[in-house]
């Protein structure tokens, strides 16, 4: 039964690939005609069909549809109509930068958001601070605050850089910006779980054996609320790597999600196909991953969830 799971599993997951690799290449060929930005506005309609046809433009949709598809799972995205260059090489390239500063800002949004979920669930004070924080958490744009630290910390404090990639103080402020969100809407994931917890037959008996009440909490609790966090936490993961793309634009993180920008405004139809894909790829395989770890935890569910 498990191994028939999981190959539904594997299945879905491929069926999730399948939609967005025609997602992408709808978005991509939707952004017009990259031909008329490749050449000069002078030049001739023979030009413009010999360049159509060397990019392989000219024929039916459904063709370069499946050739794209038939390609990329081969691992072969095309070369770009701009850098002349193959599209896997050059997302390759900008990945670990976005990876990095997706990773970072999960890190971080794991390590305030569920502390601060657990405080929440007592009560008192902590709990309206931490809504007060959630609601300016999920209310304020990424953008807007990432603009606001620049100003204050980068612009008036010179306390760190304002853009670009290199060392850790590179990376303070887009990852701060960028975990925002997350840690907002984790923190009351794990509140809303911790005070329900609390208050079940399985806490009360284990307070009366005597157990501190730090091992109630941060054990016994906390771990029977793990599932819809890890299952939260990989949808965190997936929405940070694409909201990174307006953070790369803020600080000129040099990441994938400006590389695909660059190539929807330059109609680099490979580039777009290419760079939406590998994010899309890595998006199922850490959901197919969580769907695992939920299963680790707690076995009751099965991977049937």
């Amino acid at each position: 039964m498990r191994g028939r799971t999981i190959l539904l599993r594997c299945v879905q997951a491929l069926a999730v690939l399948l939609g967005v690799s025609v997602a992408s290449f709808a978005v991509a060929h939707a952004t017009g005609d990259p031909v008329t930005l490749l050449l000069s506005p002078s030049a001739s309609d023979a030009a413009r069909t010999a360049m159509r046809a060397h990019l392989g433009l000219d024929r039916p949709v459904t063709i370069q549809y499946a050739l794209f598809l038939q390609h990329a799972l081969g691992g072969d995205f095309g070369q770009s109509f701009i850098y002349r260059q193959g599209v896997a090489g050059l997302v390759l390239a900008r990945l670990p930068a976005t990876l990095i500063l997706a990773g970072s800002a999960f890190a971080i949004a794991l390590c305030v958001g569920m502390p601060l979920g657990v405080l929440a669930a007592r009560g008192g004070m902590a709990a309206a601070m931490l809504e007060l924080f959630s609601l300016a958490g999920l209310a304020v744009p990424a953008f807007w605050l990432g603009l606001m630290l620049v100003l204050l910390v980068a612009v008036e404090l010179r306390a760190l850089p304002v853009d670009g990639y290199g060392g850790l103080s590179h990376l303070v402020l887009p990852a701060l910006t960028l975990s925002l969100q997350g840690t907002a809407r984790l923190s009351r994931l794990v509140a809303s779980g911790m005070r329900g917890a609390l208050r079940a037959d399985y806490i009360r008996t284990a307070r009366a054996r005597g157990l501190s009440e730090a091992r109630v909490v941060w054990v016994h609790a906390l771990r029977n609320v793990l599932v819809p966090v890890v299952t939260m936490a990989a949808l965190e993961l997936g929405d940070l790597i694409s909201s990174a793309v307006v953070v790369e634009m803020v600080f000129a993180w040099p990441g994938i999600g400006r590389l695909a920008v660059a190539a929807l405004q330059q109609r680099d139809f490979p580039l777009l196909q290419g760079t939406v894909f590998i994010a899309g790829l890595g998006f199922v395989i850490v959901n197919l991953l969580a769907d695992l770890l939920c299963a680790r935890i707690d076995p009751r569910i099965g991977l049937a969830r």
